[in-house]
């Protein structure tokens, strides 16, 4: 190989790019498993806080899809990288908010909640019903995985594109 090709800043260059595609197709991916498999296949029906974390998987998707594309130097790799953690950190809060909901379902509010009629009311949910219309309840656990919930499950998948993004901030290597 060319000796300019094997310089650590196109590496690391390469490695965040192969990072945000890789998360920004992960993300897509966990959303197309929440509307095919669990909403569609099983018929469990996504809550307000469900639709909100679609939305946070899906802006961290986009963005880090975009990053990928554009393969920033400078500021505009700052920015990208504040974008995702900004994403992965609300989608995080409110995956945990959901979670202490689970456990704790007397603190949820009865009825239709402003959340709920809020998300309805956006275009989105008229658009695309399948994917953004919010119709279920926050604390009812339908469905684990390897005993974790669907917002544990969110929860844990938050924090790690929050620290992935982070990381490429520090600059760590993140292929080992």
């Amino acid at each position: 190989l060319n000796q300019n090709l094997r310089s650590p800043v196109i590496m690391a260059a390469m490695k965040a790019h192969h990072i945000h595609f890789a998360t920004g197709l992960g993300c897509l991916a966990l959303v197309a498993f929440a509307v095919y498999y669990l909403q569609a296949a099983i018929g469990l029906l996504p809550c307000p806080l469900c639709v909100m974390q679609r939305i946070a998987f899906i802006l961290f998707g986009i963005t880090a899809l975009v990053a990928a594309a554009h393969r920033p130097q400078g500021a505009g790799r700052w920015l990208y990288l504040a974008l995702l953690d900004l994403w992965a950190t609300i989608g995080a809060a409110i995956a945990a908010w959901q979670v202490y909901l689970t456990y704790h379902p007397q603190a949820a509010e009865c009825g239709i909640s402003p959340e709920e009629r809020f998300l309805n009311g956006l275009p989105l949910a008229k658009w695309w019903p399948a994917m953004f219309e919010a119709n279920g309840d926050c604390t009812k656990v339908d469905w684990t995985f390897l005993g974790l919930s669907v917002p544990e499950l969110s929860l844990i998948a938050f924090v790690l594109l929050s620290a992935i993004a982070v990381c490429r901030a520090a600059g760590l290597n993140m292929s080992g």
